[in-house]
């Protein structure tokens, strides 16, 4: 007597007989770490390069601060967002100059001061980018980046070196750790030699002097005056842009 036909159900089933690229529970295992990497640098590679973006300018401020909220918030977003129309009117971002734009603003993509950069790009009509991370609160794209040009990273190490490879100047706004971090890692390239000379600019003296002591760390020798003097610092939107011109922003375009 003939057995009926075996069922290959468990089979068609099985987790192994999923094509891989299609296996979310493979793709997000430990050893796919580095695949995982590679995604995340191709995928917003291959946008950029849609875009033409060939240089930014990143700004990188607090995410809490408000435009109506207490205190220097109000200017703080008021300079923010000027500086964001300023940088892409003048810049290049709203020129696609042989199929590629310059100077493009670059946020981390949250709320407050990151939004209010991305803002200024938006009311001239030019693109920005947001280069969002998941984060357990805080962080959902804001409305005025470029959606195109609105990315989420898993990994702070991939974000950051997108962040970091196609800058053309930081311009750092009032903010805690993580603009800190964005700040120091900048710094720390710049100095090492793994960045080119760009400019670095940061908004409000007052603010700077009061939460770190930058003098302190040439004074205990921990770095020279010449490191102290990559940063300049400005009180406008306007003198920001004045002190990144006079780093030499336009001229590494030429």
């Amino acid at each position: 007597m003939t057995d009926p036909p075996k069922s290959n159900a468990p089979q068609m089933t099985s987790p192994s007989f999923r094509l891989p690229a299609l296996d979310q529970d493979f793709l997000l295992g430990d050893s796919m770490r580095g695949v995982r990497f590679q995604l995340e640098y191709a995928k917003a590679e291959e946008s950029l390069r849609i875009w033409g973006v060939r240089s930014t300018i990143v700004v990188f401020g607090s995410a809490r601060v408000r435009e109506d909220g207490p205190g220097r918030h109000g200017d703080w977003y008021a300079q923010a967002r000027a500086f964001g129309r300023i940088a892409s009117e003048r810049g290049g971002a709203l020129i696609v100059n042989g199929g590629v734009r310059d100077n493009v603003i670059a946020t981390g993509g949250g709320p407050g001061l990151m939004e209010a950069a991305n803002r200024g790009a938006a009311d001239i009509g030019a693109p920005s980018i947001g280069f969002n991370i998941t984060l357990p609160r805080e962080q959902e794209p804001n409305a005025y980046s470029t959606p195109e040009l609105t990315f989420r990273f898993h990994y702070f190490a991939m974000r950051k070196m997108h962040l970091a490879m196609r800058a053309n100047a930081l311009v750092v706004l009032p903010g805690g750790f993580g603009t800190f971090d964005e700040l120091f890692e900048i710094l720390n390239l710049r100095i090492t030699g793994k960045a080119p000379p760009l400019p670095i600019v940061l908004l409000d003296r007052d603010y700077w002097d009061s939460v770190i002591k930058f003098d302190a760390l040439a004074e205990n020798g921990m770095i020279t005056p010449a490191e102290l003097g990559i940063m300049q610092f400005a009180e406008s939107a306007e003198e920001v842009w004045s002190k990144l011109v006079e780093g030499g922003l336009m001229k590494r375009l030429l």
